[in-house]
């Protein structure tokens, strides 16, 4: 830490969001004009995560010293995904049915005013699993990067550095010049990261400005059950595969405080995912593993975002006193170990999802996500916070599985 505490990253943003947070409970008018600095600073970070994306992922493919080696590495990320993401629905899924938060509220959906979910559930936006995997692949590769659509890029990146890997010395001119374009990437957003605070200070002043801390007070029984559940996700499940592979949670998690900060000021993972990849090459993880493990988690290893679907399908279900028994309940499940891999890829992200694959259950009213509307935003800093801790926690297992982590290293700086 600096000598001056104040020169420190993370308290600058945490001080941020506390004045924010204050600005929008006592002059919410004013707070609510301070969306474009949150929404500036997140574009800033935008504009350089499909780049950067591509240069690592072709940096971790072409890096490794075989086609082999890539196929083990992708293998087991993905195996990991799989398994975790669906802890994460279970643990969502159990804590929901415990605390039932959404019984007593005995809403009629037909009662319910969906003008407001009209842009989410409009029938040419909520994708089919053969459109997704269809719209994996640009139409262009300028358009991939014109959209910022991280499938579409992480698809292309992943050919790309294939077809570098193979083509040994001949591809290594090309190698060392997209290597360098990292670099220069990577400290353009270190550039970025010194106006982290104010963009912290106007995306908390506008949403606490906006939507209000009275508001809500009849969906608080949610929130809470949601926030409980990510905790019991994060220090538990997350915990104990950190403990199997010889490091702290704790300690992992204040390495990383001064992202996760970043990640709760702007509710976006997204400004705090360059800085991850930095931060888990120098706690010992190779660059390799870093460049293919984590933009693949970005889209694939959405911890929070399966919580939350979970728990908020179910809450629909008590709120309007749907039947929704165990069966149907483990059903659920099983669509949502499909549907959540899709929400990084979908323009409105969770909420799209969460239609569609409320719609492919049938017995579940639509109608009723319009009940979590209001406060989707307030859940929305705990999902990006897991998704976070989530990703970078699988970056570090799949590089000790791949003999890929200096562990000597790892206790080094995380002890420090």
């Amino acid at each position: 830490m600096p000598k001056n505490p104040f020169q420190s990253l993370y308290l600058q943003v945490l001080v941020a969001i506390v004045i924010g947070a204050l600005l929008g409970h006592f002059y919410p008018q004013t707070a609510t004009a301070m969306k474009p600095l949150g929404d500036g600073f997140v574009k800033l970070i935008k504009m350089l995560i499909t780049p950067i994306i591509f240069c690592t992922v072709v940096i971790g493919i072409a890096g490794m010293e075989s086609m082999k080696k890539v196929g083990k590495t992708g293998g087991l990320a993905i195996l990991y995904f799989e398994v975790v993401s669906t802890f994460a629905l279970i643990i969502g899924l159990i804590i929901v049915n415990l605390l039932k938060p959404g019984v007593g509220m005995n809403v009629d959906p037909n009662t319910l005013d969906t003008q407001a979910i009209a842009h989410y559930t409009s029938a040419n936006q909520m994708q089919s699993g053969t459109e997704f995997i269809l719209n994996i692949i640009p139409s262009s590769i300028v358009d991939a990067f014109a959209k910022g659509d991280m499938l579409q890029v992480l698809f292309f990146a992943l050919l790309f550095g294939y077809s570098l890997q193979v083509s040994g010395k001949r591809g290594k001119p090309i190698f060392d010049l997209i290597e360098q374009f990292s670099k220069v990437f990577f400290g353009i957003v270190n550039v970025i990261m010194k106006v982290a605070p104010i963009g912290a200070f106007g995306a908390m002043a506008f949403t606490i400005g906006q939507y209000g801390l009275s508001s809500l007070n009849q969906m608080i029984q949610l929130m809470g059950a949601f926030y409980l559940t990510c905790l019991v996700f994060i220090f538990a499940v997350l915990g104990s595969i950190a403990a199997i592979h010889g490091f702290s949670i704790w300690k992992f998690i204040k390495y990383i405080k001064e992202e996760l900060f970043l990640v709760l000021g702007t509710s976006s993972s997204e400004s705090a995912l360059p800085r991850l990849m930095e931060k888990l090459e120098n706690l010992g993880a190779e660059k390799t593993v870093v460049g293919l493990v984590v933009p693949t988690g970005y889209s694939f290893n959405l911890d929070g975002t399966a919580i939350y679907m979970t728990m908020a399908a179910i809450f629909i279900a008590q709120a309007t006193n749907t039947p929704f028994d165990l069966a149907q309940q483990v059903a659920l499940l099983a669509i949502l170990m499909l549907t959540s891999k899709g929400a990084a890829g979908v323009t409105g992200s969770g909420f799209i999802v969460l239609a569609a694959t409320l719609s492919a259950v049938g017995t579940l009213p639509v109608a009723g996500i319009v009940l979590i509307l209001g406060i989707d935003r307030f859940m929305s800093e705990a999902r990006a916070l897991t998704n976070f801790v989530g990703n970078g926690v699988a970056t570090v297992v799949v590089a000790k599985w791949c003999h890929a982590l200096d562990s000597k290293k790892m206790k080094k700086v995380l002890s420090n």
